[in-house]
């Protein structure tokens, strides 16, 4: 596969484990992004959005984070505050999201991987 494949990865993530292990199945090697510590920036995020047909609020990880406490399932939440809550809190970002070069899509269930490759693989 030519194009350039990433996934923004979490290694304690079962979903996002198997969605790896479904890439190398198909003799992919991406390049992995631990977003937990390397979270990815605004600009980053606004491009996989894009990418996804997917809105902000789309992709927050609510179980297992501050989404709550932080207030974020509020209505009137801007997506400024959206960004700057997942700055400072990556695990905000459901996971995995993996991006084929101008194609992306959150692979929940791992499954959804195979679609995004098999599109890949026909452009």
């Amino acid at each position: 596969m030519a194009a350039k494949v990433t996934i923004w990865h979490n290694p304690r993530c079962g979903k996002s484990r198997d969605t790896l292990a479904l890439l190398e199945k198909h003799g992919v090697k991406p390049e992995i992004r631990e977003y937990l510590k390397d979270p990815p920036d605004r600009k980053t995020l606004e491009t996989l959005l894009k990418c996804m047909g997917r809105s902000l609020r789309e992709i927050l990880r609510k179980r297992g984070t501050p989404y709550e406490e932080l207030g974020l399932d509020q209505p009137g939440v801007t997506d400024d505050a959206l960004f700057a809550a997942i700055a400072e809190h990556p695990i905000l970002i459901e996971r995995p999201i993996v991006s084929i070069g101008e194609s992306a899509a959150l692979c929940r269930p791992a499954e959804v991987v195979n679609e995004l490759i098999a599109a890949a693989r026909k452009s």
